[in-house]
């Protein structure tokens, strides 16, 4: 694989992850809605940080551990690509039939509240540092440095997660009302269930 073959793989793949409801999303809608754009946009920019974050923890840590062992990157190329394959079929067949939006901590105090609480959402969501383990290095081409290449795709999805979360801020009622129908629900769900069992399959196939 290629560079260019390789970011637009990941493009395509970070895209579909960017716009499926979770946690984050949920966090910028209930922000917009309650507190207004200017907090939403906030807890928006903390959320990228934390995105940051993990990419960062996944480059430095990843780049070492795999140029060090070959044990290594077989146990996280087999452990990736078995909890990619879960994930993906847990999505297929349980697809969820509604998107939360209610609930969540009580409203902080100062504007800069939210910011920490986006970036606290990212952070402690530990699913989210799974998933960066076993999806990002799968678009590293063969004798590319990981770690500046891991950032550099951390830093696209981070792009990607801003212009959604614009959208999201910008037409919080219309795309709230979206994420409430069952069928878009599913239908998100299932195609990226179907998305991460595709790249859980190519990752146990995968050669170093």
């Amino acid at each position: 694989m290629t560079v260019v073959q390789a970011l637009i793989a990941f493009s395509l793949a970070a895209g579909l992850l960017t716009i499926t409801p979770g946690l984050d999303t949920a966090l910028v809608l209930r922000t917009a809605a309650v507190e207004g754009p200017k907090r939403a946009w906030l807890a928006a920019i903390g959320v990228c940080l934390g995105t940051l974050g993990w990419g960062a923890i996944v480059a430095l840590g990843l780049g070492a551990l795999l140029t060090a062992s070959e044990v290594a990157f077989q146990v996280l190329k087999w452990a990736g690509a078995a909890y990619l394959v879960w994930l993906g079929l847990q999505l297929i067949l349980k697809p969820r039939s509604r998107f939360e939006l209610a609930g969540g901590a009580p409203a902080a105090r100062g504007d800069l509240m939210w910011l920490r609480r986006g970036a606290l959402n990212n952070l402690l969501n530990p699913k989210a540092g799974v998933f960066y383990v076993s999806f990002l290095p799968q678009f590293v081409p063969a004798h590319v440095p990981v770690a500046p290449f891991v950032m550099l795709l951390a830093a696209m999805h981070v792009a990607m997660g801003l212009i959604w979360f614009a959208a999201l801020i910008g037409a919080t009622r219309p795309i709230s009302g979206a994420l409430q129908k069952a069928d878009v629900v599913r239908w998100l769900d299932r195609l990226t269930g179907g998305v991460f069992l595709g790249f859980g399959v190519r990752l146990a196939l995968a050669r170093r």
